[in-house]
């Protein structure tokens, strides 16, 4: 990495949670952040103040992942201020607990959209415009490997996340990118934590050899591995993390 030309990383629905942890460890390696969000204006616009504050290259894009001309121009904004893309991070996603027969047509195309689409869309407009040499890191779920009841619509997303990131891995031939995916288990957001007892939380941290529930920076560090150049030779892997739960 040259001192002048800082690496530039897009990281998708990283307003808040995971994405924003994994915003501010780019950042702190000294990578130039690109903040997508969806609607979360304030928590963005404050997430890149924080990091400006600490000395550090940000710029928050609203686009919809699920719109392909939204995923364009979030492209043409951060080559616009930042340069071209090195690194993408399709964090972004939309979980709804729901047994699959309760399922609307408008909340089965929501998480295909956003969890599925949105990832289409990113590695789509990626495949031309992030440069030689890149990192792409695609989100899946542990819940994959588990079929728990009531997640069938949104464990299908993500096996479908899975099934693009292995092939993409192979069509990207001759570029030196590299593909993965993270699929991690419980995390401590806000997100995964809203709604449910003390009863629920703790049966969750449980449920892992190690005990406790993932961290936000469980998560953002493994994508710092997988964006390095310790990660070289890792490609179209996916990578759960989860304490060992599955």
């Amino acid at each position: 990495m040259s001192s002048s030309q800082p690496r530039v990383a897009i990281i998708t629905g990283a307003s808040r949670g995971i994405g924003a942890v994994i915003a501010k460890q780019l950042a702190g390696e000294g990578f130039a952040v690109v903040i997508n969000y969806a609607s979360s204006a304030g928590e963005a616009t404050q997430l890149v103040a924080q990091l400006r504050e600490d000395g550090h290259e940000a710029i928050a894009v609203q686009a919809d992942v699920s719109s392909a001309d939204d995923v364009k121009r979030l492209f043409d904004e951060a080559e616009a201020q930042l340069g071209k893309v090195d690194v993408l991070i399709n964090n972004a996603g939309v979980l709804k607990v729901l047994p699959l027969a309760q399922h609307s047509d408008e909340l089965y195309e929501q998480t295909f959209n956003i969890n599925t689409k949105g990832t289409f869309n990113t590695l789509r407009e990626a495949a031309t415009r992030l440069n030689g040499g890149g990192r792409i890191v695609n989100f899946s779920s542990s819940t994959v490997g588990m079929n728990l009841p009531g997640y069938a619509v949104y464990i299908a997303s993500k096996a479908a996340v899975e099934s693009l990131t292995q092939v993409f891995a192979k069509e990207l031939r001759g570029r030196q990118i590299t593909v993965n995916a993270v699929a991690p288990g419980p995390v401590a957001t806000e997100l995964f934590l809203r709604g449910k007892s003390e009863e629920q939380i703790q049966t969750f941290s449980q449920m892992p050899p190690l005990e406790r529930l993932g961290q936000p920076q469980d998560i953002a560090n493994i994508v710092s591995f997988l964006v390095s150049p310790a990660a070289d030779w890792v490609n179209g892997q996916i990578l759960r993390a989860n304490g060992g739960l599955v």
